[in-house]
Formats: structure tokens, C-alpha cells, sequence
């Protein structure tokens, strides 16, 4: 499936007030729209991925999977910021004729979703039978559940939160003065703080998975090795994996992207902007994910009314979101079972 891509003609306003001129957006459907316009499954995608779901979802999305292109119409944006066809640091500023890098301007997830609903106002998509996203894409789907309540009929957040946390703030500041550490940051070329990208990344990772899954990928059969040690070279795998495929600047501006994340401003309380989720809603957390803590989706379910709330352990912590759809496929699926049946919503459901 090839990207495509769409040109916004008008000015592109950000919550900042800063616009942006040519906004173009890449994205990526499967399967086509029903008579009835009602099979629209929406995918929000987190930090690194990019709008081919197909690619980085496989189990949950696929022709053979819970979602799927015979069934559903199904749509994945890539966001603003992201190196992957959408307007981001390394696009040329129309204004000046140069890259932005350093001077593309701050953005919320606000404004993710902002672009988002453009790409859904051009697509004629008028309902979302199922929004979904995890991490920085729950983000965006619980934002726009807030910010367009009728329009979304089910919404699934997984490892997510309603305000980031002190906690993944430091993180991401952490990652950031990796980068700007990096004197070729200040270069402005494609390849600029590359090397502090790899720390980044390396930094990440220590909140995306769980001791135990160190642990045991990691550990040492050797017990007389004193270096060249296996959790070493992981980190550096995984970090020259990611320069391979991004940029500094995309993940420097979408960190901080993700640090605005707040449905409470200017909505008067992270409760108040909660309860103004009609859609019925399925929360998913990760009883050991070290950066989004199941406290966080305990809230978001104690306050988004009609929601049902699924505890699940994960052996990759965080990252399970992505990784345990076979888990993920089941309770999914029963949440829309039970949602087409009208089927009363449960508390809570934990998984062993």
C-alpha cells in the first residue's frame, strides 16, 4: 500500500497561534467505506512509528486480524512533526525556501489532532466507529474524543495518560539534553546530532521495557566476562536502529510534543475534560510499564463515564502495546461485541 498524501491549502493554525503554510499530510487507508459510513477504524500512532499500521501493528491490523480491510475502513495519519511524509523540521519552510530544522514551531497534541480531524473533514468522514491509539497515539485519541465527542463512537486507549507526568517529562528532558549535547545539532543538516539521537534512544528504551525483560534477553551466560556485555551492545543496536530511520530534530520537537499533552487547559481539570468523552471507551494498561503507570489509565477510567478499564502484565512492560496482540485482539474484540450488543460496561478486568 503506497503513502498518500494530502495538501492543506489554507494556513495550518497551531494552539500557539504560529501557522504553517502548506501543510501536507501523509497517510495511509485499508479496505474501503460502507454504505452506511459507519466502519471507519481510526489509528493514532505513538512517537517513532508512522502511518503504514500494517507494518508496526501486525497481529491486531492485517487481513487476517481483528482489523481488518474487508471488514473495516481503516486510516492511519501520519503527524505533524514525524519525518515520514507529514510537514516536520526537515521540510522546507515555504517562507523562506530553506528547512526549518531548529525553527519549525512547537506543537501540541492539540495540534496533531487538529490535522487529523482536516484529514477526516477531506476523507468525508463523517463517524469513527473506533478510534485507537497507544502511548503518544492515546494521546491523541483521547484529545480528540474530547474535542469532537460526537463524533467518535468507540475509543480504545491504551498505556496512555490525560497529563503527562513529571516522570515522562524528565525522561524526555533527559533525551533532549542527550541531543543538544551534540554539537552537529546546531549544524541544521538532515544528519545533525545523530549521535545524541543514539543516547536518546538508548535512554528511551530503558523506559519502553521492564527489568525482566533485560533480564532475561540480556543476561550472561559467561559469569567470568567483565565487558563487551550483551545489554551494552543492545543499547547501541537500538540506537543506531533509530538514526537509521529518524531525525533529531523530529524527535527533539515531538518530545516536547508530548510533554504539552494536558486535556485539563483551559477545560478547568483533568476531570472536566474527561467527562466530555461520550464515546464508549475500553483503557488498557500494563501493570509494569515503567512510563506510563497503570495509576494513570485507573483515572482515565474513573472519569471518562461508560468506560471499562483491563489490567494486563506484559514481559516488555510499555512496549507491550505493541507486542501482545493476542491479548490485545481479545479484549478488544469482546469490547466490541459487547458495544454492538449494548451489553453493560465492566469495572474492572485484570489479566494474569
Amino acid at each position: 500500500m503506497n503513502t498518500r498524501f494530502y495538501q492543506h491549502e489554507k494556513q495550518f493554525t497551531l494552539e500557539s497561534g504560529k501557522k504553517l503554510d502548506g501543510l501536507q499530510i501523509a497517510y495511509h487507508s485499508y479496505g474501503n467505506l460502507n454504505d452506511n459510513k459507519d466502519n471507519v477504524i481510526w489509528v493514532c500512532h505513538a512517537l517513532t512509528a508512522n502511518s503504514e499500521v500494517f507494518d508496526w501493528w501486525q497481529g491486531l491490523f492485517g487481513e487476517n486480524c481483528l482489523f481488518n480491510p474487508k471488514e473495516y475502513f481503516i486510516i492511519c495519519a501520519n503527524i505533524i512533526g514525524s519525518p515520514y511524509g507529514t510537514t516536520n523540521p526537515l521540510s522546507v519552510n515555504p517562507v523562506t525556501g530553506l528547512p526549518y530544522y531548529l525553527s519549525f514551531p512547537e506543537i501540541t497534541v492539540r495540534d496533531l489532532v487538529k490535522a487529523h480531524q482536516v484529514l477526516a473533514d477531506h476523507l468525508k468522514i463523517s463517524e469513527i466507529s473506533l478510534l485507537i491509539g497507544g502511548s503518544l497515539g492515546g494521546q491523541q485519541a483521547l484529545e480528540w474524543a474530547i474535542s469532537d465527542p460526537e463524533k467518535v463512537k468507540k475509543l480504545v486507549l491504551i498505556a496512555t495518560n490525560a497529563q503527562h507526568s513529571p516522570w515522562g517529562i524528565a525522561f524526555n528532558e533527559s533525551q533532549r539534553l542527550a541531543i543538544a549535547t551534540d554539537r552537529t545539532f546546531y549544524s541544521l543538516s538532515p544528519k545533525g546530532g545523530s549521535k545524541g539521537l543514539k543516547v536518546a534512544r538508548s535512554i528511551a528504551l530503558l523506559s519502553y521495557r521492564a527489568y525482566e525483560t533485560y533480564g532475561a534477553t540480556q543476561l550472561e551466560v559467561n559469569t567470568d566476562k567483565k565487558t563487551g556485555f550483551k545489554a551494552s551492545s543492545y543499547q547501541n543496536y537500538q540506537g543506531e536502529k533509530l538514526v537509521k530511520r529518524f531525525n533529531a530534530y523530529s524527535y527533539y520537537l515531538l518530545s516536547k510534543t508530548m510533554d504539552s499533552h494536558n486535556v485539563g487547559r483551559k477545560r478547568h481539570s483533568v476531570e472536566n475534560g474527561l467527562k466530555k468523552i461520550k464515546a464508549k471507551t475500553l483503557v488498557i494498561g500494563i501493570s509494569n510499564d515503567v512510563l506510563f503507570p497503570f495509576i494513570e489509565q485507573r483515572l482515565l477510567a474513573s472519569n471518562i463515564l461508560n468506560a471499562q478499564l483491563v489490567e494486563l502484565s506484559s514481559f516488555y512492560g510499555h512496549d507491550g502495546f505493541l507486542i501482545e496482540t493476542e491479548i490485545l485482539t481479545k479484549e478488544i474484540g469482546n469490547f466490541i461485541k459487547n458495544s454492538k450488543h449494548d451489553k453493560p460496561i465492566v469495572n474492572m478486568h485484570k489479566l494474569a
